[in-house]
C-alpha cells in the first residue's frame, strides 16, 4: 500500500506543471462554478420558528468548530438570517464570512488607507456589518473573517508596483485573465494584516487568510511573470514562509487565531508545487490550517482512485491520514480543520449523504472541526446533525 502511495505522489511531482490540463476543476479555482439547477443544495429550506434567546457573546473559538462559508452577498442579504436560523437548529457554530474576496473588493466600508486609495470600498455588500455580527455572537455563532491575499486583481491594477508584472511590460495575467499581486512583496501582506485588524475591531473573532500562495500556472505561462519583490536567491517556498511569519505576528497581536487556507494537495505532495506551499512550513506557521480537500479537485488516479469525486470518504480519509502523518514528527503544530465539499462539480450530485461521508472520514481520524464550502452559501439542512439539547 505504501509503494502505491509513494508512486502516486512521485507522479504528482513529475506532472504538477501540467496539473491544470489533467482536471477541469483546477486547484486554483477555490470558487468553483455553481451547480446546475435543479440541485437541493441551491435552496435553503425555510425554517419558520423564532430565534432562541440570545447566548452570551463568544470570546474564543468553539471546540470543535463546525462552520459554513458565507459569501459577501449572502452575508449582506436576507439569506444571512436564514443561515442563522439554520445554525440555531443544527450543529453549525461558526460562519466564515468574506471580508475581501478574490475580486479585491471589501464587504463593508473600510477606513484602511490602501483600501480607500484603490477603491476597494466601492462595492459594499453589507452596510450593517456590526449589526449582523452582533446577531451572530448573540446566537452562539463564531464570526470568522476570510481575507484573500495574493489573488487581488483590483490591488494589482491600482498598485502595479505590487503586482506580478509581465516580462514585456504591464500586468501579468493567469489563464483566466486575472492579475495577481506579488506574494514576495511584503506590502501585500501588510495590507491584509491591516484589513484583519479592522475586521477584529468591527467584531470578528478569528481571521482566515486565503490565497497565501503564488499562482498555480504551468511553467510555460509563469516564464513571462516577473516577481519584483523577490529577495536575492529566494525561492517561492521561502517567500511564502517569510510573509506568513509577518502575517502571523501581526494577526496574533490582535488576540485572535491566525488561520490559513491551503491547497488540498499540500497534505500529500512532496514539493511546494510551484506555489510556495509546503505542508511542514504551513503547520508550523499558523494556528489553524485548512486544506481544501474537495474530492472533485483530485484528478483520476490520485490515491489510486479512478474517479476521486465518486469516493469522497476515501479521498478525505487518505488526505487527512497524510496530514496527520506529516505533522506528527514536528512537535507543536497547527490544528487541522479541513474545507469539505458541499457543492456539485460534475457527477455525482453532492447530496447530504456524500457531504456527511466527508465529515465521517475526518471525524473517524479525530479531526472534529471542519468548514463546508458552497460558492452560493446554500446548504441543505439534512447535511447537519441537530443541535444538541441544552446547547446555545
Amino acid at each position: 500500500m505504501r509503494r502505491v502511495f509513494v508512486c502516486g505522489v512521485l507522479a504528482v511531482s513529475l506532472h504538477i506543471a501540467s496539473l491544470s490540463a489533467q482536471q477541469p476543476a483546477v486547484w486554483g479555482d477555490e470558487l468553483p462554478p455553481a451547480p446546475a439547477l435543479p440541485d437541493t443544495l441551491l435552496a435553503i429550506p425555510r425554517i419558520d420558528f423564532p430565534l432562541v434567546p440570545p447566548a452570551p457573546p463568544l470570546t474564543r473559538p468553539p471546540s470543535p468548530v463546525r462552520a459554513i462559508y458565507v459569501n459577501a452577498w449572502s452575508f449582506g442579504s436576507r439569506r444571512f438570517y436564514d443561515l442563522v436560523r439554520l445554525a440555531e437548529r443544527t450543529e453549525i457554530n461558526a460562519f466564515v464570512v468574506d471580508v475581501k474576496d478574490d475580486t479585491g473588493y471589501l464587504t463593508y466600508r473600510s477606513e484602511v488607507p490602501t483600501a480607500i486609495a484603490i477603491g476597494a470600498i466601492g462595492q459594499p455588500r453589507a452596510r450593517d456589518v456590526r449589526e449582523r455580527l452582533r446577531v451572530m455572537r448573540e446566537h452562539g455563532i463564531h464570526p470568522i473573517a476570510r481575507i484573500v491575499v495574493a489573488k487581488d486583481p483590483l490591488l494589482a491594477s491600482r498598485k502595479p508596483s505590487w503586482s506580478v508584472r509581465h516580462v514585456d511590460g504591464g500586468l501579468w495575467h493567469d489563464r483566466l485573465d486575472f492579475a495577481w499581486v506579488d506574494a514576495f512583496n511584503d506590502s501585500v501582506w501588510v495590507y491584509a494584516a491591516e484589513l484583519a485588524a479592522e475586521a477584529v475591531r468591527v467584531g470578528f473573532a478569528e481571521v482566515q487568510y486565503d490565497y497565501v500562495r503564488f499562482p498555480d500556472e504551468p511553467e510555460s505561462r509563469l516564464a513571462s511573470a516577473v516577481f519584483a519583490g523577490r529577495h536575492p536567491g529566494e525561492t517561492k517556498r521561502q517567500g511564502i514562509t517569510r510573509n506568513l511569519r509577518l502575517l502571523g505576528e501581526r494577526t496574533r497581536a490582535l488576540g485572535v487565531p491566525f488561520t490559513i487556507d491551503v491547497f488540498g494537495l499540500t497534505t500529500s505532495a512532496p514539493t511546494d508545487m510551484g506555489i510556495g506551499q509546503m505542508w511542514e512550513d504551513l503547520v508550523t506557521s499558523a494556528d489553524v490550517v485548512l486544506p481544501m480537500v474537495y474530492p472533485s479537485h483530485y484528478f483520476g488516479g490520485y490515491y489510486s482512485l479512478k474517479h476521486p469525486n465518486d469516493e469522497p470518504y476515501k479521498v478525505i480519509r487518505r488526505a487527512m491520514q497524510d496530514a496527520i502523518r506529516r505533522s506528527a514528527p514536528l512537535g507543536k503544530t497547527a490544528e487541522i480543520r479541513p474545507y469539505l465539499q458541499a457543492f456539485t462539480l460534475g457527477p455525482p450530485r453532492y447530496t447530504p449523504a456524500l457531504v456527511r461521508e466527508q465529515i465521517r472520514a475526518a471525524e473517524e481520524l479525530g479531526i472534529t472541526s471542519w468548514v463546508l464550502w458552497n460558492p452560493r452559501s446554500a446548504y441543505d439542512a439534512e447535511i447537519f446533525r441537530p443541535r444538541p439539547v441544552g446547547t446555545n
